[in-house]
């Protein structure tokens, strides 16, 4: 870890908690952008940690997520280097959209141009400023498109330190998924730096489960990579167990659209999950599980156009196990809540 560390033309010095602001294009209301970043650096060498949000503007439970952390006592015993970057696509997240003003997907254009479009050029920002000084990343995100995700982590878990952190992490399903043309994932990978996504909630909301799981699972990475010392009071981690594969469950006609299932809810292939029938209550047609495993992800729209994904299913080669694991888990992040209460739940110290 180099002794003095710069992102943007500032020097933060081992032991220093700064906020900074990355300038980015100004608005076309001449009105300036900047990427906003706070960097806490241990007294200790250790790895160089990014933990990013809303790269997709309405997906907001990151920026509740990196909030609470740093809030987190815990980081007053850091080793290395936490860098938090809440609001990476600020054009998108004043607006609620997902993507930028160009219309294009930030998370399509990793690694950017200084000279390309709105959106390559804010991926280089973000690429140079910040992802090329870590060692290691976790990308965090939300349902989007009116969907809701059960907290889980995807990977590429045929490197084995990625395997290892996404496991450690602790969400009870972590899924093999492949690297996408132009991700910040795929970025990543080509640059040996391990990164995990993190998927939970829905966009435009907060979740209390997704963000205490989101804390706690950081909190768990960050003691893996040896960053925070262990924790003698954390209980055991919940069984994490690897999907190879998952399949979506679309409409097969027009119209309103009702469900019984929950995500994190197994389900056997052949099970009725809801109903789409047209505006009187006719033409009323079944929705089939496709496949045997568990929902990790659902629409919340009633009304549905015929092909529109209306659950995501993960496969697994022994679903009991993988469901008395996930009520562990809801059992562990959020015991004792009511109906709709909004809780922080800081990093526990050791």
């Amino acid at each position: 870890m180099p002794e003095i560390f710069s992102i943007g033309g500032t020097d933060i010095a081992p032991g220093e908690r700064v906020t900074l602001d990355l300038p980015l294009p100004a608005q076309s209301t001449y009105t300036p952008m900047t990427m906003p970043v706070h960097v806490v650096r241990g007294r200790k060498p250790g790895p160089i940690l990014f933990v990013s949000a809303a790269i997709h503007g309405d997906e907001i439970t990151g920026v509740d997520i990196i909030r609470r952390l740093l809030h987190s006592s815990a980081l007053k015993r850091l080793r290395g280097t936490l860098i938090c970057v809440p609001i990476v696509n600020v054009f998108g997240f004043v607006t609620h959209s997902r993507s930028l003003p160009d219309r294009r997907d930030l998370n399509r254009s990793f690694p950017g141009s200084p000279h390309g479009s709105l959106a390559a050029r804010l991926a280089h920002t973000f690429t140079e400023e910040i992802v090329k000084k870590c060692t290691h990343g976790i990308d965090l995100h939300s349902g989007s498109f009116h969907r809701t995700n059960h907290p889980h982590i995807r990977a590429n878990l045929d490197d084995p330190e990625t395997e290892a952190l996404a496991k450690a992490f602790g969400t009870p399903v972590v899924i093999n998924a492949n690297l996408r043309d132009g991700s910040l994932r795929q970025f990543a990978a080509d640059a040996g730096i391990p990164m995990l996504l993190y998927e939970a909630g829905e966009a435009l909301r907060f979740d209390t489960l997704a963000s205490r799981a989101g804390v706690r699972g950081i909190g768990n990475v960050m003691r893996a990579l040896e960053m925070l010392p262990a924790s003698k009071s954390l209980k055991k981690l919940a069984e994490v167990i690897e999907a190879r594969s998952s399949t979506w469950v679309r409409a097969t006609q027009s119209g309103i659209f009702s469900h019984t299932i929950k995500t994190g809810n197994q389900v056997q292939e052949g099970d009725a999950l809801g109903r789409v029938a047209d505006p009187f209550g006719n033409n009323e047609h079944l929705v089939f599980a496709s496949a045997t495993g568990i929902v990790i992800g659902r629409t919340n729209l009633p009304v549905v156009n015929e092909g529109d994904a209306l659950f995501h299913i993960a496969r697994f080669a022994n679903v009991e196990t993988v469901s008395t694991a996930i009520e562990a888990f809801r059992e562990e992040h959020i015991e004792g809540l009511g109906p709709g209460d909004y809780v922080d739940a800081p990093i526990e110290e050791s």
